[in-house]
């Protein structure tokens, strides 16, 4: 197995980590949280307080979802709430707090480029290939959490309420299912897991204000051609993360960065309903 193919699949685990919870809270409260960067950045300044206080660098992983969800809550209660009527307000208000957490990050850790600690900083030869050990994590990462994101939304009590507030809010409502209890749980848990993702993605780059930027673009490009199905994620993340390495291979990385909106975007001129099967 090449480099390149391992480039594709590790490629595609990251970007399904970092869109998995930002797909989730549009298909719960029909919007796109523009707030999604900065709980990436959060998790990333999560991983770098554990590389400061000297401790394990997979304690990362647990502290920036706990920090995600932390935020997730207090904004979800404090902003989010009112404005579920207005979801033009609530999409501006989301973008609003992005800037806000950006600056209450330069007050706590300034505004220089710092580096984190990985877990795992060698290399392993997986079938005849000498790759990265913490990116083949990564893919591990990314299948348990698929696994547990379709577990729990099939599996559970409240993951069934969220299939049906998706399905039909105003059905579920009348149904007795406390919607404003869904939409709490589902943002608190997006933001978890975008800080989670944004742990992940540290220890492959370097932590700085603006590290949510790139991938909320991507992220927001990969949800709409997915719908609301975690299944269609996972084949937006493979078809279009693959083109974005093949590009930035063999043509151009600056291109390569281009790769994933162009082609969501002719996606959806051609099928509007992209990837999914509804």
């Amino acid at each position: 197995m090449s480099a390149t193919v391992l480039d594709i699949i590790t490629t595609a685990a990251l970007l399904y980590a970092v869109a998995a919870g930002l797909l989730i809270v549009f298909g719960v409260m029909k919007i796109i949280n523009f707030a999604h960067g900065a709980f990436l950045t959060v998790g990333g300044y999560a991983a770098l307080a554990v590389t400061h206080w000297g401790l394990n660098p997979w304690f990362s992983l647990p502290a920036a979802f706990v920090a995600g969800c932390a935020c997730g809550m207090l904004i979800e209660r404090v902003v989010m709430r009112p404005l579920y009527s207005r979801p033009l307000d609530a999409i501006l208000a989301t973008w609003g707090l992005g800037i806000i957490l950006g600056q209450l990050i330069t007050l706590a850790f300034g505004r220089e480029v710092q580096f984190v600690r990985s877990p795992l900083a060698g290399t392993m030869n997986f079938l005849g290939t000498a790759y990265s050990e913490y990116r083949l994590s990564v893919v591990l990462a990314a299948a348990v959490l698929a696994g547990a994101l379709g577990l729990a939304l099939n599996g559970t009590r409240l993951g069934l309420n969220t299939r049906a507030v998706i399905m039909n809010e105003n059905l579920a409502r009348a149904l007795g299912i406390d919607s404003a209890r869904v939409r709490f749980g589902t943002f608190s848990l997006g933001a978890g897991l975008a800080s989670l993702a944004g742990a992940l993605i540290t220890p492959l780059s370097s932590v700085d204000l603006n590290m949510g930027v790139p991938w909320l673009v991507n992220a927001f490009m990969l949800v709409l051609v997915s719908g609301v199905s975690l299944i269609s994620l996972g084949i937006a993340c493979l078809v279009l993360g693959g083109a974005q390495v093949l590009v930035s291979t063999y043509l151009n990385p600056i291109l390569g960065g281009l790769t994933i909106v162009v082609l969501a975007a002719l996606l959806l001129r051609l099928r509007p309903k992209g990837f999914s099967r509804d």
